[in-house]
């Protein structure tokens, strides 16, 4: 039986980070990185004298598995990883850690259970890769995703360099100009290249992938980095360590070697970027366009990359907002990259992204192909989609997939996105900040004063509503009649009654009805999609097939924002629906609870029986209230219920018979016996109702667990794909309609309260009621 992805990648974390010991994170990712790269060429390349990466005797992971135990395990991993290294001309690339640490993992028996129970955690059968090799990457490449970016978290602000987030690696790779028809002898250059994940993801967009090239001035990452690209099936993928701006590795001669693209997330703001390098007479020509100040470098990665690139190259570099706009050196470059026509866009992007650091950044887009026929660059702020996750930010799935639409489709999209062109930034002196240029601050709820002096709801306030009038065309002259006042109207409606109109109106029915039609196309179109997954399918071309459906199908719809709409699929795909479907593709429609929840086969096979449990549940809850309501009236200090406490202050069936059996026969104690004997009753029948209820779901529990094994492939289909992944996402559609009609009556209600009573009413108002406060304080006796 498969495990669910989010669960096998969340414990292997918890695992890993529960055995760190006396290292920070960004030494800790050099042991478990190391082991999940043996563990991963292990299972793929063990016994297959032609692969790419030899095993050696005496040098692979069941070797590992031996020593569990070893006295010397920490000397004998390193001997075991060393065997795999040389045998594949990988010396100071995966054997970088050191297992015999004892500063790092303990002496003795604590090194020993340290190293053996990280070993255990790679033994899990989920992280299995002998299969086929797209299974494979989507484990490994989730696995190793999900770690970097723990690690990453973990690090801390000097030390989190190493891993460009996946979400901004996307976008990257989607707006350079690499399309899955890109030959795989086009080549990809990153000089900076970190772990190696822009440039694999950039290389994915390829379907044949890409040539790659990287350096690193960081031993430790730039091993990192080679490592990434064997795991990721890039094992030709060529990796140099260095200053890649003092000491450039990739050369044509005296000169740099140019690439197809080039993608660049280089340390921000750099201030030693030019040891070592000839600023004035540089022999690679990178500066001819201006030097970058001394104490900061981020032109000189940005001029670098520009040099890199072929005549028709592409490419982008993140760096911060201050290359926008900051003058002197940085400001001539500028001015020159803008007018030789080299930077095709930039794409501000929210603050606090990246683990180095919380500034915002921007992506600044180059195209050297069209330089010459460029008049404008295409500017996109971005900087206000995001979610929080713990203390970052993080581009959502429908963020990363409007800036990709907006930007390589070149959409203009008001207070997001516009061309700019080349008169209008000379204009403003070749400042490219983007608020100069795109206003993306959120409109002012501004007062009418004159409204606020006369009364009536300003023209302005209902025009501002002009997307709803076009959805619901006769739904205004419902809520707004002509005031006194020329100009302005007054709402037909009492508040409460804002909200039933809308869902009750005529427009409004017709119009959920038409996107309940445009959710059932969608439906129709894609049910087949989902029952046809089976052992071997590939759950990411499942998502993404079916979520640009949902987006095309939602483009025609008013009002929704087909983003949002989208990002609720998303959201429950990354919550549920992928973890069911990677059990689908590893064990087919096999029936359990993790697939089907218990609820929906009690839902489709034993309402009955579950209704008679309500039933039981609410006779014993009506109990319980009864009993709640005696101890309310009777047993206050004082009261008949009172003395039948035990010693803990509680009330109960023992101390309820103690106190009947010490209560002396008397007329004058009837009433106290019948209370208790009332009381006692209600325990009684309180308690067999609880026993009722627990036996009755005892029995359904069995019920269910034998349902189980015996539902057909056919039933099972029905209950995940209809009755729990269609029935979800139905209601997120669902919620965005109610969404719409909440805004509409809450922005309505608002206007109406706002300018209900005119200044002068208030001020008469408060001149009675200070009348009144006057005539009382009389009547008593103040003057």
């Amino acid at each position: 039986m498969a495990i669910k992805k989010s669960e096998l990648y969340s414990s292997l974390w918890k695992g890993c980070d529960a055995l760190r010991g006396g290292m920070d994170a960004s030494q800790y990712k050099d042991y478990v990185l190391a082991l999940l790269f043996v563990k991963y060429v292990s299972d793929k390349y063990a016994g297959q004298p032609q692969a790419v990466i030899h095993i050696p005797a005496g040098g692979g992971f069941a070797d590992m598995v031996a020593l569990k135990g070893d006295k010397e395990i920490g000397d004998k991993l390193n001997k075991i990883i060393s065997a795999l290294a040389g045998a594949n001309n990988l010396k100071g690339v995966i054997d970088v850690a050191d297992f015999n640490d004892s500063d790092k993992l303990g002496n003795g028996k604590e090194m020993q259970d340290r190293l053996a129970n990280l070993v255990g955690i790679f033994e899990h059968p989920g992280l299995n890769f002998r299969n086929n090799r797209a299974e494979g990457d989507d484990i490994l490449g989730d696995a190793y995703e999900y770690l970097m970016r723990h690690f990453a978290t973990e690090s801390g602000k000097s030390k989190g360099q190493f891993y460009t987030p996946a979400e901004v690696s996307r976008v990257i790779a989607k707006v350079i100009g690499i399309t899955p028809a890109t030959p795989r002898s086009h080549t990809i250059y990153d000089p900076t290249c970190g772990s190696g994940s822009l440039l694999l993801k950039a290389a994915d967009e390829a379907s044949n992938g890409l040539s790659i090239y990287g350096q690193e001035m960081d031993n430790a990452t730039a091993a990192l980095a080679t490592m990434n690209m064997i795991l990721h099936n890039n094992p030709a993928a060529e990796i140099r360590k260095g200053n890649t701006l003092a000491m450039p590795e990739f050369l044509a001669g005296d000169a740099l070697k140019t690439f197809d693209f080039a993608v660049a997330n280089p340390p921000f703001s750099s201030k030693a970027w030019n040891t070592g390098v000839n600023t004035l007479n540089d022999p690679f020509e990178r500066f001819a366009d201006g030097v970058p100040p001394d104490k900061n470098g981020d032109y000189a990665f940005l001029l670098h990359v520009v040099r890199s690139l072929k005549s028709t190259g592409k490419g982008a570099v993140i760096l911060p907002h201050g290359v926008l706009f900051r003058g002197n050196a940085e400001s001539r470059i500028r001015r020159n990259l803008v007018q030789r026509g080299y930077i095709k866009g930039i794409i501000g992007l929210p603050a606090n992204l990246f683990y180095g650091t919380g500034i915002p950044a921007c992506i600044i887009v180059l195209d050297k192909e069209h330089a010459a026929a460029r008049s404008g660059i295409w500017m996109l702020d971005a900087s206000k989609g995001f979610a929080k996750d713990g203390n970052k930010n993080r581009l959502r799935h429908q963020d990363i997939h409007k800036i990709v639409d907006v930007f390589n489709n070149q959409i203009e999209v008001p207070k997001y996105a516009r061309m700019v062109s080349r008169a209008e930034i000379a204009a403003n002196d070749y400042n490219l900040n983007l608020p100069r240029y795109i206003d993306s601050s959120e409109p002012e709820d501004l007062h009418d004063i004159a409204a606020h002096l006369h009364g009536g709801i300003p023209p302005r306030d209902i025009a501002a509503l002009a997307e709803y009038w076009r959805a619901f065309p006769t739904l205004k002259q419902h809520f707004f009649a002509p005031a006194e006042r020329p100009g302005y109207s007054v709402v037909r409606v009492e508040a409460a009654q804002v909200k039933p109109l809308i869902m009750g109106h005529r427009e409004f029915v017709d119009y959920h009805q038409t996107v309940t039609v445009l959710f059932e196309q969608w439906k129709h179109k894609n049910k087949p999609r989902l029952e046809n997954i089976g052992v071997g399918s590939h759950p990411k071309a499942v998502i993404a097939e079916i979520a640009e459906d949902l987006l095309a199908i939602f483009s025609h719809a008013l009002l929704v924002d087909r983003y949002d709409v989208y990002q609720h699929l998303m959201s429950y795909w990354s919550a549920t629906m992928q973890d069911d479907v990677y059990l689908i593709a590893f064990d087919g429609w096999k029936a359990s609870p993790d697939l089907i929840p218990p609820r929906l086969i009690i839902k489709r096979y034993f309402q009955t029986e579950h209704a008679a449990i309500e039933q039981l549940e609410a006779r014993r809850d009506d109990l319980t209230r009864r009993i709640e309501e005696m101890d309310e009236e009777h047993g206050a200090e004082g009261g008949a219920l009172d003395d039948a406490r035990n010693e803990k202050g509680k009330i109960t069936k023992g101390s309820v018979k103690t106190r009947l059996k010490d209560l002396p026969v008397a007329v004058a104690n009837a009433e106290e016996r019948r209370l208790l004997d009332s009381y006692l009753t209600l325990l009684d029948q309180e308690a067999e109702a609880s026993k009722r209820i627990k036996d009755a779901h005892k029995t359904l529990d069995s019920k269910v667990a034998a349902k189980y094994q015996h539902l057909s492939v056919d039933e099972i289909k029905a209950l995940v794909v209809s009755a729990k992944w269609l029935a979800a996402i139905a209601d997120t559609v669902q919620a965005e309609l109610n969404r719409i009609s909440q805004a509409l009556s809450g922005r309505i209600t608002l206007l109406a309260q706002r300018y209900a009573t005119p200044l002068p009413d208030l001020v008469d108002h408060v001149a009675e009621l200070g009348e009144r406060v006057t005539q009382h304080l009389q009547r008593m006796g103040f003057r």
